[in-house]
């Protein structure tokens, strides 16, 4: 891989503009920027209407509206085909992802430091998923002030690499074209494609890890009460079987996901948080259990529940 390397972010997004809209302001201030940004999402109603209107600015990419099919990992197939052919490095960040001002230019270090690596996952000052969620103001102030303090001196020392991960966390990867060759995200599972990081990683080949040299917040927004918790209810039990059957999710780690969430969903379901349908997901994980003990439990099952 030749240096300066060409980084493409890809985000996908669904009914959040203002979500992409924080994100392309945070991209536009990198130290390092992108080579391209492509946005992937199912039609221009999805983002910022402001941008129909940006002007092309000589050293900052304009983002790139890509339309998908709705589901993530369909969104994120259509910008990696668009993608590959023009990166060395493709970067996946939510669209509520905050990263820190150094986020490129730190995931340009880290490869070019470790010639083994191909894939990795950053460390998260904050993760707002198992909560209400995080406001992207509070998220870029996290970062800002972890940039002023500690990211100062880490900058200041060669990139790290702090764990070995077999699958990488979806709000913020990246990996090495040259090692994605055919893989894909796999678009069997729907929707949200709750495991579809997990599952991609373990498939890319070569050594994937955590690395605090690139640094953000999750924010984990929530819009209202979770309004289909059956969906995500059933792909919590359905997915990681799926997953196991397929070998790219170790046997323990998927029994583990399951019974975490089925235990959870019970232990909450009498006094749910505002945010969550706990009794919809509680429908789900028993709908999924009913399928599997009949053998025709499926991810895609979730597109056919009423």
């Amino acid at each position: 891989m030749q240096y300066p390397a060409r980084i493409t972010v890809i985000v996908c997004s669904l009914g959040r503009p203002e979500c992409l809209a924080y994100l392309w302001q945070r991209l536009q201030i990198q130290t390092r920027p992108a080579h391209r940004v492509i946005v992937a999402v199912p039609s221009f109603e999805d983002v910022p209407s402001a941008w129909a209107g940006l002007a092309e600015e000589a050293d900052l990419p304009r983002p790139e509206v890509a339309i998908s099919a709705k589901g993530l990992p369909r969104q994120r197939n259509v910008g990696l085909e668009r993608a590959l052919d023009d990166s060395d490095i493709i970067v996946f960040f939510d669209d509520d992802y905050v990263p820190s001002v150094h986020a490129l230019e730190g995931i340009e270090k880290l490869f070019a430091a470790y010639d083994e690596v191909t894939g990795i996952t950053g460390k998260l000052l904050a993760d707002g998923i198992n909560g209400p969620g995080i406001e992207s103001e509070a998220a870029a102030q996290l970062v800002d002030d972890w940039e002023a303090g500690a990211g100062a001196a880490l900058r200041a020392e060669p990139p790290r690499v702090l764990e070995s991960r077999r699958g990488l966390y979806g709000c913020n990867m990246a990996f090495r074209v040259s090692a994605i060759g055919d893989v894909r995200f796999d678009e069997r599972l729907p929707l949200y494609g709750w495991q579809e990081d997990i599952d991609f990683g373990a498939r890319v080949p070569g050594k994937k890890f955590t690395t605090d040299a690139l640094v953000g917040v999750h924010c984990g927004m929530k819009r209202g009460r979770e309004k289909r918790g059956e969906l995500l209810g059933y792909s919590q039990i359905a997915n990681p079987i799926y997953l196991w059957r397929k070998g790219s999710m170790r046997p323990r780690f998927a029994m583990k996901l399951c019974l975490r969430n089925f235990l959870s969903n019970h232990m909450k379901a009498l006094k749910p948080e505002p945010w969550v349908d706990r009794r919809g997901r509680l429908r789900g994980n028993w709908r999924a259990i009913g399928d599997l003990i009949r053998g025709n439990a499926d991810p895609e099952n979730i597109l056919r529940l009423p």
